[in-house]
């Protein structure tokens, strides 16, 4: 796949300027909390979840590139990562990591550029 980690997918059905917060997000593998913060900044476009009890109430950043399909409908979002995989990335710090070149760069190597994907987003 050759689209930008920090990208929404053209299949994904993401329409600029909508509002994603609040969304439930599902794993492959069921839900793991609700949109708190999403940006869709060009090249820059990522979610912040809430995963309230599941992880013990921490937040995660998903690159826009994990969204397979979006429900506007049902108000869900659907990543292509399972609960696990989501689990065990980097860890976030809302005041630490949004702007945070290093943080991003740890993610990207984690969910698409040599890590547990075999070098490729999937």
């Amino acid at each position: 796949m050759t689209e930008n980690l920090w990208s929404y997918r053209s299949t994904a059905g993401h329409l600029a300027g909508a509002d994603l917060t609040g969304y439930k997000v599902e794993a492959t593998d069921g839900g793991i909390g609700k949109v708190d913060k999403h940006s869709d900044e060009v090249d820059d476009a990522y979610l912040v979840v809430d995963t309230g009890v599941w992880i013990f109430g921490k937040e995660v950043l998903l690159p826009a590139s994990t969204v397979t399909r979006i429900d506007p409908e049902e108000r869900k979002i659907f990543v292509d990562r399972t609960k696990d995989q989501i689990k065990d990335a980097p860890e976030f710090y809302r005041e630490k990591h949004l702007d945070d070149p290093a943080y991003r760069s740890q993610l990207g190597t984690y969910y698409g550029l040599g890590g547990p994907f075999g070098g490729r987003l999937v």
